[in-house]
């Protein structure tokens, strides 16, 4: 075997992280620099522009769990006798796109009701929060995804 499964298998969960952070990295810098603006009108607004800006940080959690499932549970797994490297590698691309997608658009969606919070005087937060929410789950959905296909080809 000319490429270790281990090493492919390695790399998918180490490509999702890569998309949650680099996701998250994007949503929440869009939605803090939404924050600066709201506080220097409303400074009282500063918890829920700190709550608001950090919700697409999760999508990195969801990222780094499947990394170390990946590591723990799937890397034992893979040898000669299951050589699944690039179905995990490929589920690893899978879910950094589904992580990365998920989290810069929820940053959007932040961004906004974070610019609403001075004008409603903080009113907007319960939506914003429900509206964040629903983009959430497409990152959940990629780690769903991610678990419940390794579950399916037994490698894990």
């Amino acid at each position: 075997m000319l490429i270790d499964p281990a090493a492919l298998a390695i790399a998918g969960g180490a490509i999702a992280l890569a998309g949650g952070i680099g996701g998250s990295a994007i949503g929440i810098g869009m939605a803090a620099s939404a924050g600066a603006a709201t506080l220097g009108e409303d400074p009282k607004q500063l918890r829920n522009v700190i709550l608001l800006s950090s919700l697409p940080m999760t999508q990195t959690f969801y990222a780094l769990i499947l990394l170390i499932i990946v590591i723990t549970t799937v890397v034992p797994q893979l040898g000669p006798d299951n050589p699944n490297g690039f179905a995990v590698l490929a589920i690893g691309l899978i879910v950094a796109v589904a992580e990365f997608f998920s989290a810069w658009f929820q940053g959007n969606v932040c961004a906004s009701t974070i610019s609403l919070l001075a004008k409603t005087k903080g009113k907007i937060l319960t939506n914003g929060i429900m509206l964040a929410v629903l983009v959430e789950l497409f990152g959940l959905l990629g780690m769903v995804f991610a678990i419940m296909t390794m579950t399916l080809i037994n490698i894990m």
